[in-house]
């Protein structure tokens, strides 16, 4: 049986990162993208990772970039590839843990809208079914983590 060639196998995958970003609540950091891919989406933030910079400097950086909340990003919670008409990303999502507890989300650099929503909001958001498993996900990690303690 011969391959399926893919409509964007011309495509060089770019390596990005997605921030997990976890309050309590529990809620996740979420911002609405303002450009493509997914334009109007609710999704984690994220970006590219630049040459030279740690996965984890690259979440941290994005996170900051989209929604001003400084973060300290963890452990990988999942790897997800999103290849769709003229993009194909590697999106290596980390769990984050705000650096303040207190601050307020706003909107910047390429998301239209950032906020904290709980687990339940999410199908409402319509968020991809790989948004919601990373998500859910982190938030099983995150409970793990702290029955370790």
């Amino acid at each position: 049986m011969e391959p399926t060639a893919l409509p964007n196998a011309d495509l060089t995958p770019v390596v990005a990162v997605g921030g997990v970003v976890l309050a309590t609540g529990p809620r996740v950091l979420l911002i609405k993208r303002g450009a493509p891919p997914l334009a109007g989406q609710w999704t984690l933030p994220g970006g590219r990772l630049r040459g030279g910079e740690t996965i984890a400097a690259a979440v941290e950086r994005e996170v900051l970039e989209e929604t001003g909340i400084r973060v300290a990003a963890g452990s990988l919670v999942e790897v997800v590839e999103i290849v769709t008409e003229g993009y194909h990303y590697v999106i290596h999502d980390h769990l984050c843990t705000p650096v303040d507890p207190s601050e307020v989300p706003k909107a910047d650099d390429d998301a239209a809208e950032a906020r904290y929503v709980r687990p339940n909001e999410l199908s409402s958001l319509a968020v991809t079914e790989a948004v919601s498993r990373v998500v859910m996900r982190g938030l099983a990690m995150r409970q793990a983590m702290n029955e370790d303690e």
